[in-house]
């Protein structure tokens, strides 16, 4: 049984756009929580990607959805699917 529709199982991740100075090329801050795993509370930890914009269509402060790719450059492997929420 063979369906047409393909799924995708590239990691997807929500983060803030903080430089859009590079043509077609965005840093995006990631934060998650993780638990300290000796006092048992939550720790902020951040990770910054640099992502592929093909439209230069992100802003700094634009909280978008980016998708895990080929490597595009020495350091994007990231693909900005679309903007979730644009800045003020």
């Amino acid at each position: 049984m063979s369906s047409d529709v393909k799924t995708s199982h590239k990691t997807t991740k929500v983060g803030l756009v903080t430089s859009n100075a590079a043509d077609k090329s965005v840093v995006v801050k990631v934060e998650s929580l993780i638990m300290h795993p000796l006092y048992s509370k939550f720790v902020r930890t951040s990770s910054k990607f640099m992502a592929h914009d093909e439209e230069n269509a992100c802003n700094e402060g634009d909280r978008v959805l980016i998708e895990e790719c080929r490597p595009l450059s020495k350091r994007k492997r990231w693909l900005v699917r679309k903007v979730i929420e644009r800045a003020q």
